[in-house]
């Protein structure tokens, strides 16, 4: 089983990433650093939970890059 985040939890990560894309890695500690100096978070809790759900989607998101790259046809 995986882990079950909050609405708020998804929705902070989603807004972050989409202000600052180029900003956040696939690397959850580089993470919870870059978090941690653009945004004012009240727990340590909360920041790593955050931070965990940047570094899934980030890991997502490049997969997607990798297979869209392969799957596209080269020409001759």
């Amino acid at each position: 089983m995986g882990n079950v985040r909050t609405e708020k939890i998804k929705r902070i990560a989603r807004e972050l990433i989409r202000r600052y894309p180029n900003k956040f890695t696939t690397n959850f500690e580089e993470n919870k650093k870059i978090l941690s100096s653009i945004a004012i978070v009240p727990s340590s809790r909360l920041r790593n939970s955050v931070a965990g759900y940047i570094t899934r989607l980030m890991v997502i998101s490049q997969e997607q890059s990798k297979e869209s790259l392969s799957s596209t046809p080269k020409e001759k």
